[in-house]
């Protein structure tokens, strides 16, 4: 989202569930502060995923240039 400020009702399911999955996990931090570091397992699914988006939108690239737009 560009210019809104997710709320925490948004970001804590989706670090409970990323880490539920093992692709991050929680460091000690001091005080109430919460850290997470990604995994080995969440670098790999990273690069998967960056890999599907960039061809994704290489493919839309070259479909938009085809009809002109």
């Amino acid at each position: 989202r560009r210019g809104t400020k997710p709320s925490s009702g948004t970001i804590y399911p989706v670090l409970k569930n990323l880490s539920e999955m093992g692709f991050i996990e929680e460091i000690k931090s001091k005080g109430k502060e919460k850290k997470y570091r990604i995994t080995k397992k969440g670098k790999k699914e990273l690069d998967v995923a960056t890999r599907k988006f960039c061809k994704l939108f290489y493919d839309m690239k070259e479909e938009f240039g085809r009809c002109g737009c």
